[in-house]
């Protein structure tokens, strides 16, 4: 195991993509932070407080549930886990961010973008990535990102935080032989 990102760079990176998210958009009260479950919806809420310290606007923060728009779903049959959506506020004509830990192969991102069209039709979708690993499988890329880091295929990315781990890191494993 080798860690990628340890707790002082995952606080660093938060705080870069929020100032950069604030800069992008002249107009932050059209902002909405929207976190894809399980760990995309804790970078989400780290984001809005960012973003409420430093600039004293407090966005609408939701979280994406997006177990049932998975193109995979027929293989992971039985073991889905569906947890719930939480998107109380109109994404209608919204600057949507999008927030997840780790960009792969996008496919997660797609899901996402389409269980978020269930909400309404924002003005438009941007995406916060605290680690992008590369390979992807569909045109996805990130508007904020943490930090790049290429991985090899067979190594798998651990997302470790606070709120659900004790510890703030992201560490990189090589899976094991036999084991897609």
């Amino acid at each position: 195991m080798s860690i990628l990102l340890g707790a002082d760079a995952v606080r660093r990176a938060i705080a870069r993509i929020a100032h950069e998210i604030v800069e992008r958009d002249p107009d932050p009260s059209s902002i909405a932070l929207v976190g894809i479950r399980s760990r995309g919806d804790i970078l989400a809420a780290r984001l809005r407080d960012a973003i409420r310290r430093n600039e004293g606007v407090d966005l609408p923060l939701g979280a994406l549930d997006i177990t049932l728009y998975r193109d995979d779903l027929t293989r992971i049959g039985h073991a889905a886990v569906v947890r719930t959506t939480e998107i109380g506020f109109s994404v209608d004509d919204r600057v949507v961010v999008l927030v997840d830990d780790v960009l792969f192969t996008g496919r997660t991102i797609r899901a996402a973008m389409d269980a978020l069209n269930d909400f309404g039709r924002p003005k438009q979708v941007q995406l916060a990535i605290l680690l992008d690993r590369g390979h992807r499988e569909l045109p996805i890329r990130a508007d904020y990102v943490g930090q790049n880091n290429p991985t090899a295929v067979d190594e798998q990315v651990e997302v470790r935080l606070v709120e659900t781990d004790g510890v703030d890191e992201v560490a990189i494993v090589r899976r094991p032989e036999g084991r897609p």
